[in-house]
């Protein structure tokens, strides 16, 4: 279970992580820094667990994987969209952020505390008392995003 921190369409990987910061590679250093042009108060007060909740095409613009470790350094479990620009998506499951589609995220506030339950396919409003369907996640992508890419790999041509 998490807070929902809830942002629009269109939220480009410039907004996630700005490009003067792009100089680093470890995730933490790049959590510090995570939406700062766009919500200053995220950084210092997002809790591991949380998640991100937002429109269509959410990390669309460049295919810098700096936006993804941003996010896994900062402890968003996942992100819930109605869309997501398609190599954020494959960076996000290639390193092992879990991005999930929903149609209903219009339903979800920011500051809701929220769950998903991957097995049954139900994102729970806690705070609202209501649930939502996602799209099914492939088996193989929840092992690539439990294991990252590299280690999926290995394991499947061992």
């Amino acid at each position: 279970m998490g807070r929902a921190w809830k942002f629009g369409d269109n939220v480009d990987t410039d907004a996630i992580i700005p490009g003067k910061y792009l100089v680093y590679n470890e995730p933490e250093e790049l959590a510090k820094h995570a939406f700062e042009n766009v919500r200053s108060d995220f950084a210092k007060n997002v809790k591991k667990g949380d998640f991100i909740v937002a429109g269509r095409n959410f990390g669309c613009g460049s295919s810098r994987e700096h936006a993804v470790l941003a996010l896994k350094g900062a402890g968003i479990s996942a992100v819930i969209a109605k869309s997501f620009a398609r190599i954020f998506f494959r960076n996000a499951i290639n390193t092992g952020l879990m991005v999930v589609e929903c149609a209903d995220t219009d339903k979800i506030d920011d500051g809701d505390e929220i769950e998903i339950d991957y097995n049954s396919g139900e994102i729970r409003n806690v705070t609202k008392g209501e649930k939502y369907r996602m799209d099914p996640i492939p088996e193989f992508l929840l092992e690539i995003a439990n294991e990252g890419l590299i280690a999926y790999c290995r394991r499947m041509l061992k």
